[in-house]
Parts: C-alpha cells; structure tokens; sequence
C-alpha cells in the first residue's frame, strides 16, 4: 500500500521529508541560540550560505558549515583527535555540543556549538557578528550576503521559504525568449547577461525571491535598475526600469510578488536617458560560491516561475 501511494503521491512524500530537514535544522538553531544568546537566524544564515556556495550540495545534510581543520583541530595537531581538551592545547575551536564527549567536525550540535563560541569571541551584537564573519571569511560579499539573509529569516521567522514568481504581472501582455549570451555593442563589445521581457511601459515588476534590496540607482546600461541578493547566493538584476514604487528602499526585505517598480525603456546614456529601445525588462541572476560570482542563464528559471505564477493566478 505504501509503495502504490508514493507511485501516485510522489510529490507528497517527498515535501513531507522536505519539511522535515527544515524542522530538524530549526529545532538546532534554536537550541543553539538558547545556548548561546545568539539569535538562531545568524547560525541560520550561515549555514544556508554554506549549503549553496558549494557546487554539489546535499540537501539532506542537516548541517552543512564546514569549519575548515586547522580552525577546528588547531595549527599543528596532525592527529586530528577529536578530544576536546587536545584541541583546546592546540589553540583549536572545535567544541562538544552534544556530550559525548568528542568535538566531531561532521556532528550537526558540534559544529553549531563551535559556531556559537566563534562568534561569542567577538560578542552578541550584529556588529560584533559582522566582524567575526569577515574574521572567518575574509570576504565582504560574504558577510553581507549571510547578514541579508539572517534578516530575511527574522523577517519571516522561518527557513523554509521556497516560493518564487515571475519578473512581470502575468495579467499583462508580454514576452520573452532566450537571450542571454548574445552580443551587445553598445559601450563596447560584450555578451548580454540576461533575458530580455518585453512588455508594454507601465507593467508591473516584481520580485521573484525571498531577498534584500542591495542596489537601486541609475546604471548606464541598465537605466533605473534594482539588485536583489537572495538567501541562495544569487544577485538578481531588474534593468531598463520606469520607476520604482514609492516604498521600495535599500536595505528593505522582499518577498516573490513584491512590486518594485515598472517596465521601461531606461539606459544607453546619462540618467534620464530612455526611449533608445522598445520597453523591457532585462532580468539577469548572478551566483556566488564564496570566491567569486558570475552570470548565468536566467531563462530556464523564468520558465519554471512563470508556470509557478500562472498556477497562482
């Protein structure tokens, strides 16, 4: 009987499980701020940063920070004994937190217990959070993308947040095709990063992801433009833009359907520039993996939302 329901409800056993990591991951963050006096969406931020900056992540992993061996065992210990007293001798961070008496860099409560004592070095404070990250990281882009993405967290005081929609209002005339790749000579030589939504001036843009709004602003190629960084690693560019809606801001959370402004024609000159090409959308996605980030092919994912909108609608 078991097997003829997942035959049938594959979908349905597999979001159960789903949930299920989600739950076991928040339960630890939880315990792990009640520990600590750290808010569980710091430890988080970093472990979801973690989990997507790696190429090929498991997500059944219930923890994925991985803290690199010299940081855990200490400079020197070669042994790699995972007694904690050994490890405190070697100057090394890694910490029992569940009791049994070993600090294992693969045990989910050792590692969040580590992370914890990390950042207490440095204090409680988001300050005192944000310089222990750029301590731990020595990368800036880093820092701020888990700081965007503890806020997110706090924002909707959960970690399970999977929705997506569509770039435009779907109840609009518009379309698209792939582009990204093609060239572009304007400013020079160089490839399009992005895809092109063509849509009538006015129609809605929206925000497709969970995120923080980085940058907003005039671009000389992409007129009045918006960045997102998502809680996956991934800067979404919304360019050639109208305007934007009045309670739109840096520093301001998003959800999918959030309206950020409208179709444009903006761009190719000095601010205020428009009308130099038919009015759209460019839409482009830029991933992180923690050393550096680059640009991608949106399309496949425009799809995908845009039949999650239609679904919606």
């Amino acid at each position: 009987m078991i097997i003829i329901l997942f035959s049938i409800f594959p979908h349905t056993f597999a979001h159960a499980e789903e949930k299920t990591i989600y739950d076991k991951r928040m339960a630890l963050f939880k315990k792990t701020e009640a520990l600590s006096q750290i808010p569980w969406y710091y430890f988080a931020a970093i472990d979801n940063y973690e989990r997507n900056k790696k190429q090929d992540s498991d997500d059944e992993k219930v923890i994925s920070i991985e803290v690199p061996p010299e940081l855990w065992y200490g400079l020197g210990n070669s042994s790699m004994i995972k007694d904690e007293r050994l490890i405190v001798f070697f100057n090394g961070k890694g910490k029992d937190g569940d009791g049994d008496q070993k600090a294992d860099p693969r045990n989910s409560e050792d590692i969040l217990h580590t992370m914890a004592n990390y950042l207490l070095e440095y204090g409680q404070t988001k300050d005192d959070i944000k310089i222990a990250l750029w301590n731990y990281y020595k990368r800036d882009l880093s820092v701020q993308t888990i700081m965007n993405t503890a806020k997110v967290f706090k924002e909707f005081q959960d970690i399970n947040l999977t929705d997506r929609d569509f770039p435009v209002s779907i109840a609009h005339n518009y379309s698209y095709r792939s582009t990204w790749g093609d060239r572009r000579g304007f400013g020079g030589l160089r490839i399009h990063e992005g895809t092109d939504i063509f849509a009538n001036y006015g129609t809605p843009v929206k925000s497709t992801t969970y995120g923080v709004i980085e940058m907003m602003g005039w671009n000389l190629y992409g007129g009045w433009r918006i960045g997102i960084r998502d809680i996956y690693n991934i800067y979404h560019y919304y360019g050639h833009m109208n305007g934007y809606d009045d309670d739109i801001k840096v520093g301001q959370v998003v959800k999918p359907g959030d309206i950020l402004g409208s179709v444009g024609s903006t761009g190719y000159g000095p601010p205020g520039t428009s009308g130099k090409f038919p009015p759209h959308l460019h839409y482009g996605m830029y991933k992180d993996n923690g050393k550096s980030e680059w640009s991608f092919d949106p399309y496949p994912y425009l799809r995908k939302w845009e039949r999650i909108a239609k679904q919606k609608d």
